[in-house]
């Protein structure tokens, strides 16, 4: 059986990648398994969708713990600990990786001694999260990869999947993904079948035991209050939202308030301060600021200028 994972950004088209990998699957015969999952449903978020495909029946069902190949289309994401990216990699594991870094950088980074391959066939932009047609150009890669998708099945999938869209749309991705199958050429078939898991082998996990009372007498306690503060959800941003204080007319309470994640405090003077550490970069207080005060920049360029400022 094939188990792959497909990693990325919402708004990226993971969920279309693995619907045309997996169509693709479907028209050369095998029985496939694909589907997304989702934390937080917003742009720039981590997400991940998988496929299985099988000759046989496919009995497995859940996440892929132990995947085959690994397709990460935002490189930014390995370094995210709630992308879960590197998760099950062993040495039979091939991870792609959509970057400009070569394969040894990324071998050095992430210290695993399986085959990594690099796909650097997207231009960079301003917004990690509007990569274009990478959903496309990682599915072509990997059918590539895979050694049992014939590019005409790649090219029908495509085709199948995205019929609800303009022509002239379905025509870049076909190019992007044909145009990344045909680059993994030399690298066909370097992805081969996981084993059999067998559910013998299953182990239970360590179940952590919560005191529970009757709920006439606590129903509404929560146990662990304030625990969201410790989830820094700062790091799906990919666009950072910067007050220019000069500009800013002291407004506060439209920037506060319009923030759904309240991560705009207001201090003395009304001032307001963005919680970065919290803020998702939805830049929804750049488009309600009165004064256009506040400015969208990436987030990799703003992380450098910090390192520079830092560094002075």
């Amino acid at each position: 059986m094939f188990r792959i994972r497909f990693h990325g950004r919402g708004g990226q088209g993971m969920k279309t990648a693995s619907r045309i990998l997996g169509t693709a699957f479907f028209l050369e015969g095998y029985e496939v398994q694909d589907a997304p999952r989702y934390g937080a449903e917003r742009r720039g978020a981590p997400i991940f969708a998988y496929v299985r495909a099988a000759q046989d029946s496919i009995n497995e069902r859940g996440i892929i713990q132990h995947p085959d190949l690994v397709i990460v289309a935002d490189d930014t994401l390995v370094p995210v600990p709630a992308a879960g990216v590197l998760a099950g990699i062993g040495l039979d594991t091939v991870l792609l990786i959509n970057s400009d870094d070569s394969t040894e950088v990324w071998r050095h980074r992430t210290n695993i001694t399986g085959s990594v391959v690099a796909l650097p066939l997207t231009a960079d932009v301003e917004d990690r999260a509007d990569l274009p047609y990478i959903g496309a150009t990682c599915a072509g890669a990997a059918a590539q990869l895979l050694g049992v998708i014939s590019r005409d099945s790649l090219r029908r999938a495509i085709e199948e999947e995205l019929a609800a869209l303009r022509q002239s749309v379905i025509d870049k991705n076909l190019s992007m993904a044909l145009q990344a199958f045909d680059a993994m050429a030399e690298k066909a078939g370097a992805v081969k079948e996981g084993k059999e898991i067998s559910a013998a082998d299953y182990s239970s996990p360590d179940w952590v035991e919560f005191p529970f009372e009757q709920a006439s007498i606590s129903a509404p306690v929560i146990h662990g209050a304030l625990t969201s503060v410790e989830v820094n959800t700062g790091l799906w941003r990919t666009l950072r939202p910067v007050i220019d204080y000069e500009r800013c007319n002291r407004c506060w309470w439209v920037c506060s308030t319009f923030c759904p994640d309240s991560a705009i405090n207001v201090v003395e003077g009304g001032k307001p301060e963005i919680d970065y550490d919290h803020c998702k970069g939805c830049m929804v207080c750049v488009a309600q600021c009165p004064p256009h005060a506040i400015e969208a920049i990436p987030e990799q360029v703003a992380q450098k200028d910090e390192k520079q400022g830092e560094s002075v």
